[in-house]
């Protein structure tokens, strides 16, 4: 049988499987122990990259993901399947995408694994997930990954803390239904501490997660993301030099100016309170510098912003329509009024974070 997996005809490949298939619907865990013991798993995951192939494909997936269903997952991982079987996920074949699904259930158990390198390949293959077909969150989801993912946050290698970070980042940038489950895991405060207190690709990461959480977010979730202390270092990502983290965090604070300029009626003072928290925490002095920076949108959307929110406090320039056309300063003014508060959490969030 072993020598058949190795025959280039395509007919000897598929008449091996079919034995296989016979031989693990009637006797499955013998069948798998004998598989294992030939040493011919490395094979299997090869036959995935089979593109010319699309039966080999499914038959080859359809065995791996068994093997991987029963005691031996960790080997699956061993020989190199798993990412084979999470681009199989992209497939254009219906088929092979139905059958490599249960590859979310084998990452939903390697992200528990206490192999920090099987650790961080597991988060790595959810990250790689989120990023396929227009329902893989939903599917990453609906596998149970994001608590897991959330009590990773706190884990000390940074090999498994970024892709942890990235794969969440790809999920808060989903519907409001998705965000929510994002909240309900707890995550926004581990994410504000380490934007916070974190260095290098870490705080990019956490802050591009932030960001796509507050630019997803509805007014009510949004409530919740600033009473958890978000503003604050948003605001302070506005001065790094990625240019495409600034545009997203700048729609970030768009979505919550506006949440806020909708809930402004219930503020006594009548004002935005959101705007008057960016003002107090300095986010209005980094808007202003973004006049100068050398990217269109950006410009316009920082523009659109000051103008919106705080055209009093900003000094207007000869031109507002040209970059980097204001020569004189701009000045803020200093308002009397006692440093705005967080909004309580939005009834119904959790608050144990």
């Amino acid at each position: 049988m072993v020598l058949d997996m190795f025959y280039a005809r395509c007919n000897s490949f598929l008449y091996c499987y079919i034995y296989l298939i016979l031989a693990m619907s009637v006797e499955k865990n013998s069948t798998v122990i004998r598989i294992i013991r030939a040493d011919v798993l490395p094979r299997f995951a090869e036959f995935l990259s089979r593109h010319g192939l699309p039966q080999l494909q499914m038959e080859a997936a359809w065995v791996l993901t068994n093997i991987a269903a029963s005691d031996y997952t960790l080997l699956v991982a061993e020989c190199g399947a798993v990412p084979r079987l999470v681009e199989l996920l992209r497939s254009p074949n219906a088929n092979i995408r139905h059958q490599v699904k249960p590859i979310l259930e084998i990452v939903s158990q390697l992200i528990h694994s206490a192999d920090e390198k099987i650790l961080a390949d597991a988060c790595w293959t959810v990250y790689c997930i989120c990023g396929g077909v227009d329902d893989a969150i939903q599917d990453v989801l609906d596998a149970g990954v994001c608590p897991q993912l959330v009590n990773l946050l706190m884990h000390a290698s940074a090999s498994v803390l970024l892709p942890v970070i990235m794969a969440l980042a790809r999920i808060s940038a989903g519907d409001d239904a998705q965000v929510q489950a994002v909240i309900d895991a707890s995550i926004i405060s581990p994410l504000v501490v380490l934007l916070k207190t974190s260095e290098s690709d870490i705080k990019k990461e956490a802050a591009w997660a932030l960001s796509n959480a507050a630019s997803s977010a509805s007014s009510e979730q949004i409530q919740y993301l600033v009473s958890r202390g978000c503003l604050e270092p948003l605001c302070s990502v506005l001065s790094c030099k990625d240019h495409d983290l600034v545009y997203t965090c700048l729609e970030g604070l768009e979505n919550i100016l506006q949440a806020g300029e909708a809930g402004k009626k219930g503020e006594e003072s009548g004002t935005n309170p959101y705007a008057q928290f960016i003002l107090e925490c300095g986010g209005l002095d980094k808007l202003e510098d973004l006049q100068d920076v050398n990217s269109d949108r950006i410009y316009e959307l920082a523009m659109k912003l000051l103008q919106s929110y705080w055209e009093e406090e900003v000094s207007g320039s000869d031109d507002p329509d040209v970059p980097g056309s204001n020569d004189s300063a701009d000045t803020v003014e200093t308002k009397p009024e006692d440093a705005a508060q967080p909004p309580e959490p939005a009834s119904g969030a959790d608050d144990a974070e």
